[in-house]
């Protein structure tokens, strides 16, 4: 794969299908992947409130529980046929466990693991991340796909947090798996070494000190200047509700725990993959690290939240990359919303950087399904915008509808969001809304907005005051990428 030619990929979509159809096998030095499990809840997309807080609206992005269904079943069938350990693992799993979640679970990610183990160099390594719901049947998969003999830690990320569990012990520590494909793997380990305890520095220069009055040379156990290499314990905050990195995803992992990941087993130039990659961690940091990188996702909150993180990190150091799955044309847009209506609407919001209004399983959404925010006043008072998104049919009365909704919850603009044109009643309708007053800046806005699919493909944007920045995603940090032209090692 020539570096020169290379373009870092943002892919929307299923990442079993993007795997086998888009990544060449022996192509990816470093896959990172955190894959969502947890029997009893969903991972929510949590966007930023206009206040700092996270939003009372979790927009279900995916469920982290698959069910056992015809799916699952494919890909069950597919494995034993093939044969092999992680066929002969499957069967027993399936007699012990039944064809509950967690077979369900371990189906799908059997298929996918065998699909990242072809897209891996021999010489890379995989870090997957889990927590202790199903990490010693994860360990059994890796075993059956990368082979026990390619097992190099079982890394435990620690962390503190309050707690006031009664009946057993706070968990407060996540699993990461780390494997290589072959004999021959990547591994930096003086770009990762971390300060001594300073009881053991003591120690150290107390004993150097006494060799010398001996007239002694330096022994072998002398201390490394720059540290020393980290335990299969990593102790690393975890990130703060009120953290400057947080951007308001649930699972967000801190960016010091894929950055010790990454510079370990990685260098510079090569390409990192994350199959799961949820608001961008991992591809935010090799970014920064100067590596390449491959970013899958199933959502397109999770593809408007990267992209927006990718932009307000890098800004013009932002190397060039592409997305791929996403609509690119009306037909695209006509294909996505005949295949799945919520993912339509998703998209089409992240089109005008609005955010979900409500998570699609609580019923009605009262007419708003996203939500702008602006300031346009020296007192800083938030207005919002309401959105709406229609993939069919359109009339009159579903912008009289808007405009009404605009009313009642004391917003100041509504915006119709239409795959197809509107009807002239529908612009009539609009232009009865009369205009919003920005009255310290001297503008006046269409209080109801329609715009089409098409028009916003081809730049169009609404109209509303812009100065106070983006509002509606929590802004990422501005940071700059850390110089080049740093060592390798290669371990046997």
């Amino acid at each position: 794969m020539p570096t020169e030619n290379w373009k870092n990929k943002l892919y929307f979509g299923d990442n079993l299908g993007i795997l086998r159809d888009h990544v060449p096998n022996e192509s990816v030095d470093l896959i990172y992947l955190d894959p969502p499990f947890n029997s009893k809840a969903t991972y929510n997309v949590l966007f930023q409130e206009k206040n700092g807080t996270e939003s009372v609206a979790q927009i279900t992005a995916f469920e982290d529980t698959w069910h056992w269904g015809m799916e699952s079943e494919t890909a069950y069938h597919e494995i034993v046929t093939s044969g092999g350990k992680l066929a002969d693992l499957l069967g027993p799993l399936r007699q012990f466990l039944g064809t509950n979640d967690m077979m369900a679970y371990l189906t799908m990610m059997a298929i996918r693991l065998k699909e990242l183990y072809c897209a891996l160099k021999s010489t890379g390594s995989i870090y997957l991340h889990c927590d202790p719901t199903a990490s010693h049947y994860l360990k059994l998969l890796m075993d059956a796909v990368f082979s026990s003999r390619r097992f190099r830690n079982e890394i435990i990320w620690c962390y503190t947090r309050p707690s006031n569990v009664k009946k057993r012990f706070p968990r407060v520590h996540h699993v990461l798996l780390f494997y290589s494909k072959g004999e021959q793997w990547i591994f930096n380990r003086d770009m990762v070494r971390i300060p001594y305890h300073p009881e053991t520095a003591a120690r150290s220069l107390r004993g150097a000190g006494e060799q010398s009055m001996m007239g002694a040379t330096e022994g072998s156990d002398r201390l490394h200047p720059d540290g020393k290499i980290p335990e299969d314990w990593w102790l690393i905050p975890e990130l703060p509700g009120n953290a400057t990195e947080r951007l308001g995803y649930a699972t967000q992992k801190p960016e010091a725990l894929l950055e010790r990941i990454i510079l370990a087993s990685s260098n510079e130039g090569d390409v990192v993959l994350d199959p799961f990659c949820g608001c961008g961690t991992a591809i935010a940091v090799a970014e920064r690290l100067h590596r390449r990188w491959i970013g899958i996702d199933i959502t397109y909150l999770a593809v408007a939240l990267m992209k927006h993180r990718l932009h307000d990190t890098f800004s013009e150091d932002l190397a060039p990359y592409e997305v791929v799955g996403d609509p690119k044309d009306l037909a695209g847009a006509r294909a996505l919303a005949l295949e799945n209506r919520y993912q339509f609407e998703w998209w089409s919001l992240m089109l005008v950087e609005a955010h979900p209004a409500q998570d699609k399983k609580k019923g009605a959404d009262k007419g708003i399904d996203g939500l702008i925010y602006f300031i346009d006043n020296a007192e800083g008072k938030v207005k919002r915008i309401l959105v709406q998104v229609k993939s069919g049919h359109v009339q009159r009365s579903q912008v009289s509808d808007l405009c009404h909704a605009v009313d009642r919850e004391n917003a100041a603009i509504g915006l119709f969001v239409t795959l197809e044109e509107p009807t002239r009643p529908m612009i009539e309708e609009a232009a009865t809304a009369s205009f919003y007053e920005a009255k310290e800046l001297g503008k006046e806005y269409p209080r109801l907005q329609i715009l089409t699919i098409e028009e916003l493909l081809n730049g169009k944007q609404a109209e509303y005051p812009r100065g106070a920045g983006r509002l509606t995603y929590k802004q990422a940090k501005r940071k700059y990428k850390q110089a080049k032209a740093q060592p390798s090692l290669l371990d046997e």
